[in-house]
C-alpha cells in the first residue's frame, strides 16, 4: 500500500511540469514581442535618422563653440538644427517603441513627410546663410558643411517618406478596388448569362418532349 501514494505523487509532479512550461510559453512570446521593435534600428529609415542626428549635433556643436560673425544668422542656424534634431529623435522613438499603435489618431507617415519637407527647406536656408557668414573661420565652415550634409540626408528621408505615405496608399486603394470589381461580377443576374439561358432552354425542351 505504500507504493500507491508514491505513484500518485510521481504522476502529479510529472503532470504539473508541462502545465508550467505551457503557461510560460505564451508569456515568453508576449514579452519578446513587447513595445520595442528590434528590427527597426537595422532599417534604412532608422540608419538615415541616426546619420541625420549625428550630423546635426556636430553642426550645432561646431557653431556653438566658435566666435560668431553674425548673431542673427547663427542663432537661426542653432534653432533650426536643434529643432530638427529633436523632431527626428521623436520620430525615431515613435517607430522604435511602436507608439504609432497607441496614437492611431495621427497619420505618422504623412506627418513625417511634412516634417522633412519643411525641416529640409529651413535647414538648407540656414546652411547657406551660415556658409556665407563664416568668413573662413574653420568651425563655422565645418558647421555649415555638416548642415549641408544633414540637408542631403533629409532629402533622402523625404523620398522614403513619400514612397511610404503616398505610393503605398495609392497601391492600397488599387488592391481594395479589385475585390469590389470581382464582387460586382459575381452579383450579375443569372438570367443575363448565356450559359444559364442555354440550360433553361434545354430544360424546357426536355419537359416539352
Amino acid at each position: 500500500m505504500s507504493h500507491g501514494p508514491g505513484l500518485v505523487r510521481t504522476t502529479c509532479s510529472s503532470g504539473s511540469a508541462p502545465g508550467a512550461g505551457a503557461g510560460a510559453g505564451p508569456l515568453g512570446a508576449s514579452s519578446s514581442e513587447g513595445l520595442l521593435d528590434p528590427v527597426y534600428p537595422r532599417t534604412h529609415a532608422a540608419l538615415l535618422k541616426v546619420a541625420q542626428m549625428v550630423s546635426l549635433l556636430i553642426a550645432f556643436i561646431c557653431v556653438r563653440s566658435s566666435l560668431w560673425t553674425s548673431y542673427s544668422a547663427y542663432s537661426y542656424f542653432e534653432v533650426v538644427t536643434i529643432c530638427n534634431l529633436i523632431m527626428i529623435l521623436a520620430f525615431y522613438l515613435v517607430h522604435l517603441f511602436r507608439l504609432y499603435r497607441v496614437l492611431t489618431c495621427i497619420s505618422w507617415p504623412l506627418s513625417e513627410l511634412l516634417h522633412y519637407l519643411i525641416g529640409t527647406l529651413l535647414l538648407l536656408i540656414a546652411s547657406i546663410v551660415a556658409a556665407s557668414k563664416s568668413y573662413n573661420q574653420s568651425r563655422l565652415v565645418a558647421g555649415a558643411i555638416f548642415g549641408f550634409l544633414a540637408t542631403f540626408l533629409c532629402l533622402a528621408s523625404v523620398w522614403l517618406s513619400y514612397k511610404i505615405s503616398c505610393v503605398t496608399q495609392s497601391t492600397g486603394k488599387i488592391t481594395e478596388e479589385e475585390p469590389k470589381q470581382t464582387a460586382e461580377e459575381v452579383t450579375v443576374p443569372l438570367r443575363k448569362r448565356p450559359g444559364v439561358e442555354r440550360s433553361r432552354e434545354r430544360n424546357h425542351r426536355s419537359h416539352g418532349k
